[in-house]
């Protein structure tokens, strides 16, 4: 099944369709950002950078005379941001090379298509679902057979183009992990680690027997990437995000609990979840109808509405929200409801503003603004690294070649590390198989993994909050769910950051995902890195157009370099 040699591998990836496809949708480019870079400069973890490479130097806006002289400084504005991201080089598109490996497509996203008894695509189907993405023909999309009640999601989105910031085109991100490797492995035995684990609540976490083997597990993987305390996983690290805010305080963010004052009304963040042990495609015949686009399940609430308090809670707000829905609410939290301060270096700010203060630029509608219209940008770049570049599987996908593989009866490339794990035996002693179960009745959604939506958007919109806010302020009356979820009780420790919660909730957001069991821990935190970078063209891109003076924007980077925008 695995073709001869890693040659093949590397002909496939640079084979003519596939660069034809990438020259001709970078050809399309108006602008590019390389994951690392912004605008051309490498951002290294020291001290404060700037970000701006756009050459403005001798652009300022200035009170025009007459509507001809305003007209003019408004074109030479678009005209030199389109310019700078004309002349960018074009970015690669580098994949892990599984796509192109397996005749079988075995470690590719295939779901809604037809599929044999062992789970594998129609290759003649995956095949035309190919050329359609390689080559745009609207017409070939419409032949491609989808037998369930599931359809694939928005791929023509991937040739979408934006009028602000980078072209979806010419952004780029590392490749996947491939199925063959360890730290693939190590991602799916968290995924069985985090459904196994979802009814016990956070505020149990370092007194579980679970939770502490769940960590000692993934200890001992020779390529996971979590967050570790001298060199382990423990409870207080176990399924928590990448950056320095994420294990800092409680699991959750303040922003996913606190009360949002949303206009006249004050909404408390009790949420909609689903009862303990509800959990699907947990059958053989269960995830072969979900392969082929069938789902039959209904999903029962929970009467009880409760706070983010474990796993479960979790994943159900990622599964109900719409997607700047918690950065819209944590906008709304620190400006109107906690009142925290803006960034030191907000032009408003400053004691020559004593006559006026922030609103359309640089006060609360700006940055509710800027948050919803991230979100979009955001997504169509995730939407083209998705279909056009990647392809990866999803969890979901992948648990049926475990079973399959370690039931003997096909052989697939599995990494000892999954193999010898003890999640696995775990699985199979709660649910009768070696299937991934999935949170919802659907399962994960009808398109590719890598990387996370939900992820890219979180990436951009915390970078756009950290950008307005001033981020070493503290939040005061910090909170936490009690061990049901019922109520919320004082959080006493360590001071959380406006920064560093921000940081936290982008983390909870897009791991929440994984809870559900429907992305990898890479499509999130690779996700979240390219949100972000994003985000910073953004800002970089609108700076010019304020009248104000104004030096940039401050903001701390996930990886803890400060920059200036």
């Amino acid at each position: 099944m695995k073709k001869d040699s890693d040659n093949n591998k590397q002909a496939a990836l640079q084979s003519p369709s596939r660069r034809r496809f990438l020259n001709d949708s970078c050809a399309l480019s108006i602008g590019g950002l390389a994951m690392g870079t912004v605008g051309g400069g490498v951002l290294l973890p020291s001290k404060t950078v700037h970000a701006n490479h756009l050459d403005l130097t001798q652009f300022r806006i200035l009170k025009a005379e007459t509507g001809e002289d305003r007209q003019e400084q408004v074109y030479e504005l678009r005209k030199r941001v389109a310019r700078y991201y004309k002349n960018l080089p074009l970015v690669d598109h580098p994949n892990n090379g599984d796509d192109s490996a397996y005749d079988t497509r075995i470690g590719s996203f295939t779901k809604s298509l037809p599929h044999n008894a062992l789970g594998e695509v129609d290759q003649g189907v995956y095949d035309t679902y190919l050329t359609a993405i390689e080559t745009g023909d609207r017409d070939l999309f419409d032949t491609i057979p989808t037998p369930g009640n599931i359809t694939l999601r928005n791929i023509e989105n991937i040739w979408s183009m934006d009028y602000l910031g980078p072209d979806s085109h010419n952004t780029s991100m590392p490749p996947a992990p491939a199925i063959a490797s360890a730290e693939h492995a190590s991602e799916f035995a968290e995924l069985y680690w985090q459904a196994l684990t979802r009814d016990i609540p956070f505020s149990e976490y370092d007194n579980n027997k679970d939770i502490e083997a769940a960590a000692k597990d993934l200890s001992n993987m020779t390529d996971f990437r979590g967050p570790k305390q001298g060199g382990i996983v423990t409870p207080s690290t176990l399924f928590r995000g990448f950056t320095q805010g994420d294990v800092i305080g409680p699991f959750i963010s303040q922003f996913l609990l606190k009360d949002i004052p949303y206009g006249a009304m004050l909404v408390q963040q009790r949420m909609i979840t689903s009862p303990e042990g509800q959990d699907y495609v947990t059958t053989y015949d269960d995830w072969l109808n979900q392969q082929n686009g069938t789902v039959g399940k209904v999903k029962i609430n929970d009467p009880v509405h409760r706070y983010l308090h474990n796993g479960r809670n979790m994943g159900e707000y990622v599964g109900r929200d719409f997607l700047y829905q918690p950065y819209l609410n944590a906008a709304l939290i620190l400006t109107r409801g906690l009142k925290m301060p803006l960034d030191p270096n907000n032009p408003y700010n400053k004691p020559n503003k004593p006559s006026q203060h922030g609103h359309n630029t640089f006060g609360g509608h700006h940055i509710y603004h800027l948050v919803v219209r991230i979100a979009n940008i955001a997504q169509k770049h995730a939407w083209y690294q998705k279909w056009a570049v990647h392809r990866r599987l999803r969890p979901e996908e992948y648990g049926g070649r475990v079973h399959n593989h370690v039931n003997g009866v096909a052989d697939y490339p599995m990494h000892d590390d999954l193999l010898g794990s003890e999640a696995i035996s775990r699985v199979k002693a709660r649910w009768g198989s070696y299937l991934l179960p999935q949170q919802y009745p659907e399962g994960v959604p009808p398109h590719p993994a890598y990387p996370a939506g939900h992820a890219t958007i979180a990436g951009a919109c915390a970078t756009m909050l950290k950008a307005f806010m001033d981020e070493n302020a503290v939040i005061p009356n910090p909170v936490v769910a009690n061990a049901d979820g019922t109520e919320l009780v004082p959080y006493v420790g360590e001071p959380l950051t406006v920064g560093n919660e921000i940081n936290k909730l982008a983390s909870n957001i897009s791991i929440g995902r994984d809870t559900a069991g429907v992305h990898w821990r890479s499509d999130s935190v690779e996700g979240m890195k390219l949100g972000e970078g994003i985000a910073i063209n953004v800002l970089r891109d609108l700076r010019h157009g304020y009248y104000e003076k104004f030096e940039g924007f401050h903001l701390t980077k996930f990886d803890g370099t400060q920059i200036i925008v």
